[in-house]
């Protein structure tokens, strides 16, 4: 079995060739982040602890039980987040694919053939073979193979990155909608007592009309301040409705009535801080920051391919084989057959197209960094934008409670004299309309200031900030 030693021999020098060869991929480098190492500073500005990447569970800010619960039924149920998870699996798959051209492929095939010669009046007989080896085995001595499997891992990490942007986005878009729900829910019961309130109203001016102690205008504008309420109690009867189909829709199942908040302020009072350090260096770890580098990493690898395709393509075949006209000498000795050989192919003119290809992946790389700069750059102003949200978000709410204290007094006043024949009528009416513009932007701000600890969470990355970099140790 001489023969079949030397076969192996060759498999095992033709597989070292390939694991051992070049590559023409320029040498990967971070690139200098676009944007200041630290965050803006100025009075619209809250001080930031010097903490630089913070570690974050969803549930570290989200903390009521009820939001968590419906973050997590959505995290299993949600479309978008198994569409997410398919794409994971193809593409780690196709990393394996590509990474399979790198190793030889060994098959077997055999045969067993009747021929006869002479028209029937010749020779007969039965002809066996059976062959098995490698089959043109590309060597890749300049990495277009190694450099190929890069690339596309880089994509399968882009991949997973972009389904983490899907996931932190769904977090984030339930938690707002859950938010959304809250302060409708309010407005709703405000404009449900405003209604109560001018109803009242609407009828004590119809009693002094007919009593003839006020004018036609009192019961108008007491009419006009209920048909206000009536009208926005319609639309947030709408909007409550729109946003249980919303959590639906995110959820991806049926929402138990009894996950909904109903306040606001309790909503406030459940979402944890987010800290966001002074270290701009955490929008590295954001996930669609990093889907930008392992992208580059990927169109950086594209390079060595386009460059490797300059060079010869070497190709060895190794087979052995049995060959006998009767099948039980098939696998004698005599019977062996061995082809070794290698073919090389070197395209020597093809107007300029190889080379051009190579001007194409690094015009792609360049590109690709543009993009990823242009990520860290969005991300800055996003975060920048929300910092400067949150430095004065708690002095509008308390501006706000203020402004609703004081104008709830105000009415309640008025409405005593007016009562006692001291105020007019125009007097309470403008109270009451006061009163429900002060409850109603208070709501808002409210609002307000959680949608901003949300968008905290989410331009800076939520959970990812945890995540490894592509430059970190033990990165797949």
């Amino acid at each position: 079995m001489n023969r079949l030693a030397s076969l192996k021999r060759s498999t095992g020098l033709a597989c070292a060739l390939a694991l051992g060869a070049c590559s023409m991929a320029p040498k990967y480098v971070q690139p200098e982040s676009p944007v200041p190492a630290s965050w803006p500073r100025g009075d619209a500005y809250l001080a930031h602890s010097e903490a630089g990447l913070p570690v974050v569970s969803y549930k570290d800010i989200f903390q009521d039980p009820r939001l968590q619960s419906l973050i997590e039924s959505a995290l299993v149920n949600n479309r978008d987040v198994r569409v997410a998870a398919a794409n994971i699996v193809a593409a780690r798959a196709q990393v394996r694919v590509t990474r399979a051209d790198q190793f030889p492929t060994v098959g077997t095939s055999g045969s067993a053939t009747d021929s006869e010669t002479g028209g029937g009046f010749g020779l007969n007989g039965w002809s066996y073979s059976l062959t098995g080896g490698i089959s043109s085995f590309e060597l890749d001595l300049f990495g277009k193979l190694a450099n190929a499997t890069a690339a596309q891992r880089a994509t399968a990490l882009s991949t997973e990155a972009a389904a983490r942007t899907v996931r932190l986005g769904l977090v984030a878009d339930i938690a707002q909608a859950w938010a959304n729900y809250a302060a409708d829910s309010e407005l709703l019961r405000i404009a449900q007592e405003t209604a109560s309130n001018a109803q009242d109203s609407v009828r004590l001016s119809e009693a002094r009309l007919k009593g003839g102690v006020a004018a036609r205008t009192e019961l108008r504008q007491a009419q006009q301040v209920l048909e206000t309420a009536k009208s926005d109690l319609a639309s947030q009867t709408t909007a409550l409705a729109q946003d249980v189909n919303a959590l639906r829709l995110l959820v991806g199942a049926e929402i138990d009535p009894a996950l909904l908040p109903t306040s606001i302020a309790r909503v406030n009072e459940s979402l944890g801080e987010v800290p966001a350090g002074t270290d701009t260096r955490v929008l590295l770890h954001r996930p669609d920051v990093l889907e930008a580098e392992y992208d580059l990493r990927a169109a950086n690898a594209d390079i060595g391919v386009a460059r490797a395709q300059l060079f010869p393509t070497i190709s060895l075949t190794a087979l052995l084989g049995f060959a006998s006209t009767s099948l039980s000498d098939l696998f004698k000795s005599a019977s062996e057959t061995t082809t070794l050989g290698g073919d090389a192919d070197w395209t020597i003119f093809n107007a300029g197209g190889k080379k051009a290809n190579v001007e194409v992946a690094k015009a792609q790389r360049d590109a690709a960094l543009a993009t990823y700069e242009k990520a860290i750059q969005t991300a800055f102003s996003e975060v920048a934008d929300a910092l400067a949200d949150q430095g004065t978000i708690a002095e509008r709410l308390r501006s706000a409670r203020a402004y609703t204290e004081v104008t709830q007094d105000n009415a309640n006043l008025i409405e005593a004299t007016y009562k006692r024949g001291i105020a007019s009528s125009l007097d309470n009416l403008d109270a009451q309309r006061s009163l429900y513009t002060a409850r109603q932007s208070e709501i808002a701000t409210r609002l307000a200031l959680a949608s901003n600890r949300i968008t905290l969470y989410r331009v800076l990355g939520g959970d990812q900030a945890s995540q490894p970099r592509p430059d970190a140790p033990n990165t797949p």
